[in-house]
């Protein structure tokens, strides 16, 4: 390979970065592009969306982002209750049916955990999910702010 080629110097590549530099409108340094780009319409981040979800499987989460967010956040504090709720329902009749079978129950209970993703996906795609019984009752106690 021979110096000859098109190749350019270092002198052009500084003035082609120079060029760029000048056509380019800078961002205020205070700005959070990805951060608006993520939200939606609602207002609704990625991060809520996540935080919805985590709160389903792993319901000590739910009741930290609860205390935490005091409901600043209406995504996050609809399914941040619901999935308490969620959670505590499927525990007691964890507990009644374990109680009944005499303990089969808790052999099968890894399979009902995995009940608690289907509303964690649904939170997750930024969905106000209604779980039956349990949403309607909510709403009636006004726990949750969404109507």
């Amino acid at each position: 390979m021979t110096e000859e080629q098109d190749v350019p110097g270092e002198e052009e590549m500084a003035d082609d970065a120079a060029e760029s530099a000048e056509e380019a409108p800078a961002e205020p340094a205070d700005s959070a592009p990805d951060m608006r780009a993520e939200m939606g319409d609602a207002g609704i981040t990625s991060d809520d969306k996540l935080w919805a979800a985590i709160g389903y499987p792993i319901a000590i989460v739910a009741l930290i982002v609860l205390f935490i967010d005091k409901g600043k956040r209406p995504f996050i504090k609809y399914h941040a209750v619901q999935a308490i709720a969620f959670n505590l329902v499927l525990w007691v009749l964890y507990a009644i049916v374990s109680t009944i079978t005499v303990g089969i129950a808790a052999i099968c209970f890894p399979l009902v955990w995995l009940i608690t993703l289907w509303p964690a996906w649904r939170a997750y795609q930024g969905e106000y999910m209604e779980l039956p019984v349990i949403s309607g009752f909510l709403k009636g106690q006004g726990w949750t702010n969404v109507s």
